[in-house]
């Protein structure tokens, strides 16, 4: 997976949150499903930066991998 596959899965992912996004009320699975989004997101923006990280340093960006959802989502912003 390159960048830009990376770039197209972050943006059809944003695609979907935003279909769900507006409802205060969303039923239970919608919730769900929008939380699993924001993970995938946050693992697709880490990956992302990894690569770039790997690049800038001379390091294989393709050596680069997805993270656990519970390391991706306890980072401080």
């Amino acid at each position: 997976m390159d960048d830009d596959d990376i770039l197209a899965r972050i943006a059809a992912l944003v695609d979907e949150e935003h279909s769900l996004a507006g409802d205060d009320e969303l039923p239970e699975e919608r919730r769900r499903r929008r939380q699993e989004l924001e993970t995938r997101l946050d693992q697709c923006w880490d990956l992302l930066r990894q690569r770039q990280a790997r690049r800038e340093y001379g390091e294989d960006p393709d050596a680069a991998a997805v993270r656990p959802a519970p390391e991706v989502e306890n980072y401080l912003q």
